[in-house]
């Protein structure tokens, strides 16, 4: 068994060997960049796209959803493959992966290709950040240096948000909503093809990794995801739901088995003996349940309700996003004085409230009186709830899980914002057939009929940040105060 020699600190923490840092540092931030990007760059595209090829209205949470899922139940397997097989060849071959798919995601012709492609997008990316991840932390090995990078690493998920909405409306308004994912091919091209100039590479550790339970917990979540959203059409009775939520079922159930006899487990089990460590993680599966699920339906309601284009639609998630850094701003002040836990409990209450105003909100809302209002609270309320979240999640674990405990939380947010989108849009759309034929054409009605149903979605968000809430006040224990730069 080979194994990668220990670094050692050259100057300013830095690992010996490395000639240029901070041009390492922007290679590996671009590349974890593009990560969070394609998370939310599709959501202000969603009808364009569902237009151009006449995705059903039911179908179209996959293109979401799809991505969110296999990067979620697959991140911890990308994880053990950069530690057994080097860091930098996995960077590259998830890079290449990504590229390719975001290459077929453009030039799809029908929905089929579509969301096949955003499925790799996610294995790819799956691939793509614990193993930039790990190279950043063998690049930067001194405290200060490290915090510095990691700093600049956690920013970049905020960022990576507004910007992803807001380009996702710049490129729909301009060459087309195919461009969102054009854009991703030159930059993977070129980055696969730099990487051995500006990266380190780490032998391996030649160690086993659990590709079964890889195989079980992802396939599970899609059979879940498709078998809800089999239900908008078919219902729950309909054999192919009954068949992919059994099967979501076993494959699940197989996936603990494999992980309790396993002796090298993708997450071994014993880890949610902690009770900071499993309520924080199950808090943020509905956190972020309830913010994917806001920005799902939000770009629809902005568009299809209240007549905005695409770049309208994306400039107007500027504020929030604004809003999301100040929250986590001043939680990150916040949690060294006072209890993280009733800082957590101020943002998801803020949080729920905001969802609740939006699941009222009427065809005539006006943008500054009524929706800013909203997102600067929604905002505010998830900035406060990610840093407590993100703390809790990573306080009072052994350093040898370290690793470990980063990979579940990340794991919480992608499989939340799947499931959550997946099951509101299995509540909010499962009346579009009836509310369409109730119009009978009449323009007004179908706009009442479609504001009904992405009100029926917010009520669904309300529901999961309501849970969020209620698990923080009840089950969450005390949250450790933390001094020093907090990733969100």
């Amino acid at each position: 068994m080979s194994t990668s020699p220990t670094p050692t600190a050259s100057r300013d923490g830095i690992a010996d060997g490395i000639r240029r840092p901070g041009l390492a540092l922007a290679f590996l931030a671009i590349a974890q960049f593009m990560v969070f990007l394609d998370v939310s760059i599709v959501n202000v595209a969603l009808p364009s796209i569902e237009h151009e090829l006449r995705i059903p209205e039911s179908a179209l949470p996959y293109v979401i959803t799809l991505y969110g899922a296999v990067l979620g139940g697959s991140l911890l397997l990308g994880s053990r493959l950069a530690d057994s097989l080097g860091r930098r060849r996995m960077l590259r071959i998830g890079l290449a992966l990504f590229g390719g798919a975001s290459l077929a995601a453009g030039i799809a012709p029908d929905q089929t290709l579509l969301f096949a492609a955003r499925a790799a997008q996610g294995l790819g990316a799956a691939l793509i950040a614990p193993a930039a991840l790990a190279t950043l932390t063998t690049i930067f090995i001194g405290g200060r240096e490290r915090a510095k990078a990691l700093g600049l690493w956690g920013a970049l998920t905020g960022i990576a948000s507004v910007a992803g909405v807001t380009l996702g409306g710049v490129l729909s308004d301009g060459p087309g909503w195919r461009w969102i994912f054009f854009i991703n091919v030159p930059v993977a091209v070129a980055a696969v093809l730099l990487a051995p100039r500006v990266l380190p590479e780490t032998s391996g550790l030649r160690r086993r990794f659990d590709l079964a339970g890889a195989v079980l917990l992802t396939g599970g979540l899609l059979s879940l995801l498709f078998g809800l959203g089999e239900t908008i059409d078919g219902g729950w009775s309909s054999p192919v739901v009954i068949v992919l939520l059994a099967a979501a079922t076993v494959l699940l159930g197989l996936f603990v088995l494999v992980e309790a006899r396993t002796r090298v487990p993708l997450v071994p089990l014993d880890v949610f003996r902690g009770r900071l460590l499993r309520f924080a993680n199950i808090a943020t599966l509905f956190l972020l349940g309830t913010v994917v699920t806001v920005f799902f339906f939000a770009s629809l309601l902005l568009q299809q309700v209240l007549g905005y284009s695409p770049l309208q639609t994306g400039l107007s998630y500027v504020p929030l996003a604004v809003f999301v850094a100040v929250g986590a701003g001043l939680a990150s002040g916040l949690v060294a004085k006072h209890p993280g836990k009733v800082i957590l409990v101020i943002g998801l209450g803020m949080l729920t409230t905001a969802v609740v105003l939006l699941s009222v909100i009427g065809q005539d809302a006006g943008y500054v009186a009524v929706v800013l209002p909203v997102f600067a609270l929604a905002g505010l309320g998830m900035g406060l709830s990610f840093v407590p979240l993100q703390i809790a999640a990573q306080a009072r674990v052994p350093e040898e899980r370290a690793g470990l405990a980063a990979g579940l939380i990340n794991t919480s947010q992608e499989v939340g914002g799947a499931l959550g989108v997946a099951v509101s849009a299995t509540w909010a759309f499962r009346r579009v057939d009836e509310l369409t034929a109730a119009a009978h054409g009449d323009a007004a009605l179908m706009a009442a009929a479609r504001v009904a149903v992405f009100h029926d979605g917010f009520v669904a968000a309300s529901v999961f940040a309501s849970v969020a809430l209620l698990i923080s006040l009840t089950l969450l224990p005390a949250i450790p105060r933390h001094s020093g730069p907090v990733s969100v």
